[in-house]
């Protein structure tokens, strides 16, 4: 294992946009355990609104996973990655996509589970979760053979992406008259929570989609189906978000039976720009 090789005045210089990004993400994961809270407290206290604040908070959720997708995209694009925006990306992520999910579906179906299983769910998922971002950054940091265009296992700021937008699904269908403890629903978050928390710790590989810029190209087919999909997304939001989460959590099971120029295609994998980084030797030399 090499140590890293950091320039001191890099390590901690803060780069304005991907860290506003990143504090983005940050406010918003903090907002969505304020309103769970709210929604505990209306509850307990006999309110009928309580599903108003739990819907506020899965949104929060997935606008922090918005912001999780910026700052990293806007760090490689104008070349400003760093250690420091890394350790602070993670920290978020802790916050947003592990303490946020694993408290909201706790206070909305975990704790109806007898003998304290759901908190003990609860409880690993956000472990896991910090278990997983501890090791991507060491890895990281030292070089340990991560690819830049995979991830291994799932993120878990997908995963809290599937769980928000499948409980706000589930939120939606069962409005206020059926409490989501007392159904299938509440068994199946459960077993959804569990699922991912070992499927971050999976070998199976997800692409990052690094390779997405403003110069990529696309299409015509391919782009009509995004701005259909995109479309489609803003208008049913409710469940376009989760198909696209339950998509992308199958996709890594579905890849490696996938034909390499199959995959190329669907991750838009730029081999010339991976080629480009090789040096070629002056005419002449060997």
């Amino acid at each position: 294992m090499s140590e890293p090789n950091y320039r001191p005045e890099n390590i901690s210089r803060i780069f304005l946009l991907p860290n506003l990004m990143t504090a983005g993400n940050l406010i918003f994961g903090f907002l969505a355990v304020l309103k769970i809270f709210e929604g505990s407290i209306d509850r307990e206290k006999g309110g009928t609104d309580w599903n108003h604040y739990y819907v506020i908070s899965l949104q929060c959720i997935l606008i922090a996973c918005l912001f999780d997708l910026l700052d990293g995209r806007l760090a490689r694009m104008g070349g400003r990655e760093s250690p420091f925006g890394r350790e602070f990306d993670s920290l978020a992520d802790v916050v947003s996509f592990g303490v946020a999910p694993a408290l909201l579906v706790f206070k909305i179906v975990l704790y109806g589970l007898p003998s304290r299983i759901g908190w003990l769910i609860a409880v690993f998922y956000l472990l896991c979760g910090a278990l997983r971002l501890a090791r991507f950054n060491v890895a990281a940091t030292y070089n340990l053979g991560t690819s830049t265009s995979n991830f291994t296992g799932f993120p878990i700021p997908a995963a809290a992406g599937l769980i928000a937008s499948l409980t706000l699904l589930l939120l939606g269908m069962y409005q206020r008259e059926v409490d989501l403890a007392a159904g299938y629903a509440g068994w199946g978050l459960a077993a959804l929570m569990l699922f991912l928390s070992f499927m971050m710790f999976s070998k199976f590989e997800y692409p990052s989609f690094k390779g997405l810029n403003w110069r990529t190209q696309f299409s015509l087919p391919k782009f009509l189906a995004l701005a259909i999909v995109l479309g489609l997304t803003i208008l049913y939001y409710q469940w376009m978000l989760a198909v696209i989460f339950v998509s992308y959590l199958l996709y890594g099971f579905l890849r490696p039976f996938l034909s390499r120029a199959m995959r190329r295609e669907i991750e838009e994998e730029d081999e010339a720009e991976d080629t480009a980084e090789i040096p070629v030797p002056p005419p002449g030399n060997p």
